[in-house]
């Protein structure tokens, strides 16, 4: 009896302290999280508040006005900011799930780690440089702004995004499937494709609606590329509205129908690239939970 209660007289005063230093760090933790979201409602209420009075249905299918002209809309940038972003996935998606496929297979080979290497430098250099690399590669060679160019700089900036989530996604396929597969005679390239790939596809599909999400809100690019267009454009060789180019041309006019009409389409498309983030993660974690019920 005396042992026991001297076990617990020593391990009380340790219990509490515990709970006090937990109930501290859960504290701190909590306001650090209320500090760091905090940003990003404040920009979603400003926003919200600013550029909602000049949302319509006219706003979305109606192309802008001259200036002095009120009512228009920014149906040309949805178009073009779509053509843009297209190419650039249709560029970047395959040459990034490839180069994915090679690095989770044999990463610690020169080439494997020289390619991770640099993604993980163009992941981090700034969208306005390649802008400017995009700029003297296809627009000075052509004379002429384009969407293609736009799309090629955006593809500059998705490749590094689907490399590393492609990558990551594929290291967490069994190994099993790989091996079940060859070992029926099946070659590696159609292993990769037929069994790994689709069972990594939930995880591709996210790291490809990231790259969209970043990718459609970049506007520096597009001042070296696409340069913008009053007028309606589907042609790839031509230039062409996007909506980030739109909000800056906007928001820098003295006119106050173009400011309003600035915010309402920064509100446009802060709400695109929350739509894909937020069904990204939704889709991610209930493709998790699925794969966990069919393990268990």
């Amino acid at each position: 009896m005396r042992f026991n209660e001297m076990i617990m007289t020593h391990t009380s005063p340790r219990r509490y302290s515990r709970r006090i230093i937990n109930l501290i760090m859960i504290t701190l933790t909590g306001l650090a999280t209320v500090v760091a979201i905090t940003p990003l409602i404040w920009i979603l209420a400003y926003v919200g508040k600013t550029g909602i009075s000049a949302i319509s249905l006219q706003f979305f299918t109606k192309l802008p006005t001259p200036v002095g002209v009120p009512g228009g809309g920014i149906a040309n940038a949805i178009v073009g900011s779509v053509i843009t972003v297209g190419i650039g996935l249709l560029v970047s998606a395959p040459i990034s799930i490839l180069a994915a496929f090679y690095t989770a297979s044999r990463p610690n080979t020169p080439l494997g780690v020289a390619v991770r290497f640099g993604t993980d430098v163009i992941s981090g250099i700034p969208s306005i440089v390649m802008g400017i690399f995009a700029y003297t590669l296809i627009v000075l060679p052509q004379r002429h702004f384009s969407a293609f160019s736009g799309g090629l700089a955006l593809a500059f900036i998705m490749v590094p995004i689907i490399t590393r989530t492609t990558e990551e996604m594929l290291k967490l396929v069994p190994n099993a499937l790989r091996e079940g597969s060859l070992a029926l005679g099946a070659p590696e390239w159609r292993t990769s494709l037929s069994v790994v790939l689709p069972a990594a596809g939930s995880g591709v599909l996210t790291g490809v609606m990231l790259a969209i999400a970043r990718a459609a809100g970049e506007a520096a690019p597009m001042l070296f590329t696409a340069f913008g267009n009053p007028f309606m454009s589907t042609a790839l060789d031509q230039p062409i509205a996007t909506l980030p180019h739109t909000i800056f041309v906007y928001a820098n006019s003295p006119y106050e129908d173009w400011r309003a009409k600035a915010w309402a389409t920064a509100l446009v498309l802060i709400a695109l690239v929350l739509i894909l983030n937020v069904t990204a993660r939704a889709f991610a974690s209930w493709r998790s939970r699925q794969l966990g019920s069919v393990i268990r």
